[in-house]
């Protein structure tokens, strides 16, 4: 046995690097390797259940009120975009019969002929489904057709109250 300096109590070997001198009460329970708690009416620490479950009450309400007010955004921003692509099909058309004194058999014509690098995919059916309307060509002299107009495929009702097909 050594003599601890600061104490000059006798210390056993091995206890000086464990920072226990003889005399001290142990922090470990006899077969747990976790330390006791100092005080014995400590909370433990963590969540109750009690408490897990009022979160996740709280959450499943506010995804209840965030989640339609979602998906209608996500609706006007479809709407919004197929407005856009009927806009400038609309105007690729007349600047088509402009320009070559005749309408477009279809609207592959338009990608063809390089007034649109692709077709547009239709956002509310999410294909390159578009419902053309053909007709008599006023341009021509022999009575030819062509696609005078072009609209929505989906059967869907907008927002608005009316069918897509009629946009």
């Amino acid at each position: 046995m050594e003599k601890n300096i600061v104490t000059g109590d006798a210390e056993r070997k091995g206890e000086r690097e464990m920072g226990k001198a003889e005399g001290e009460p142990s922090l470990r329970h006899a077969f747990s390797p976790l330390p006791v708690p100092l005080c014995p009416y400590a909370r433990p620490r963590g969540f109750t259940l009690l408490e897990l479950m009022i979160v996740i009450t709280v959450i499943i309400i506010l995804a209840a009120i965030a989640l339609p007010q979602y998906q209608k955004t996500i609706l006007a921003t479809r709407e919004a975009v197929l407005r856009h692509d009927l806009f400038n099909m609309r105007s690729l058309l007349d600047q088509y019969a402009a320009d070559k004194q005749k309408l477009p058999q279809s609207l592959d014509d338009l990608v063809s002929d390089g007034y649109m690098r692709e077709l547009p995919k239709d956002p509310i059916t999410g294909q390159a489904d578009w419902a053309v309307v053909t007709g008599e060509d006023p341009n021509s002299s022999a009575g030819e057709t062509g696609v005078t107009d072009v609209h929505s495929a989906s059967p869907d009702v907008s927002s608005e109250g009316t069918p897509y097909s009629q946009w």
